[in-house]
């Protein structure tokens, strides 16, 4: 029995998870590998941003521990869990499963120097890197999120990642509004969406006469889940050769911060 890590699942926190972890595939030998421990291990990365084969050694072998992580990210179990656990945390809270609001946004980040795929230079922004195009709900809980090179424009990313929304339309049967600033405004853009996907595109603008840091409603819900970004190390900045790895992060942060709201 090894000394516990704060980054550790409790045993409340498990019970919840255990029952979406993928069962394993038939055939070979039967699965021998402590599935709880491959979860810490993913924890710990996320949160210290350590490199796998730096895993402290009391853990599952970093080969292990990241074949897991990616094939789960391959076959889309980050966002399946994702979505289950954000159920979970809005029915508990006493809201409908399915969220009738959303909130829009895109957080550019600088990426490592030795990433070259899918990074550009945000200039309003000033940062090379890629960006994190999120929709969450009115909990500030992550729905959906695209990452993609800096340098596209905000309403692209948009159109990113309600795509990938609607391709998943079932898991937002109540969805009718999305709030956003004032970067996705534009008649023909919402009108756009309106048509292809049946939402409608809110903008909540900046008042005119406002000064220095203002408060907006509804928006500064998407910037308090960037915030909760920012406890996370692997998050702090874009590490992954992927963009799909960089998603793959942000929902296993997001899982992270809705075990916690459930077991707390």
């Amino acid at each position: 029995m090894r000394l516990s890590y704060p980054t550790d699942l409790t045993d409340e926190q498990w019970d919840i998870l255990s029952l979406l972890i993928p069962p394993a595939k038939p055939g070979g030998r039967p699965r021998s590998t402590d599935m709880r421990e491959v979860v810490n291990a993913i924890l710990y990365v996320l949160d210290n941003s350590t490199k796998w084969r730096c895993l402290p050694h009391d853990f599952p072998k970093a080969k292990t521990v990241y074949h897991y992580f990616r094939q789960w990210r391959n076959d889309g179990v980050w966002e399946h869990i994702n979505h289950r656990l954000r159920e979970l945390v809005r029915l508990t809270e006493g809201r409908e499963a399915s969220p009738s609001a959303a909130v829009m946004d895109s957080q550019s980040v600088n990426s490592d120097v030795y990433i070259s795929e899918s990074v550009g230079f945000d200039a309003n922004k000033k940062v090379k890197g890629r960006k994190r195009n999120v929709v969450v709900d009115t909990m500030g809980l992550v729905l959906m999120v695209v990452v993609t090179a800096a340098s596209l424009p905000e309403r692209d990313g948009a159109r990113k990642v309600l795509e990938k929304m609607h391709q998943v339309s079932q898991w937002f049967t109540r969805l009718c509004v999305i709030w956003v600033d004032g970067g996705y405004s534009g008649n023909d853009f919402m009108k756009e969406i309106m048509d292809r996907f049946r939402w409608v595109i809110e903008v909540i603008k900046r008042p005119d006469c406002a000064q220095g840091f203002v408060l907006l409603p509804k928006r500064w819900v998407v910037e308090r889940t960037f915030g909760w970004f920012t406890f996370c190390r692997r998050l702090s900045k874009d590490y992954e050769r992927l963009p799909e790895t960089a998603e793959a992060w942000i929902y296993v942060a997001n899982i992270r911060v809705m075990l916690r709201r459930l077991t707390c």
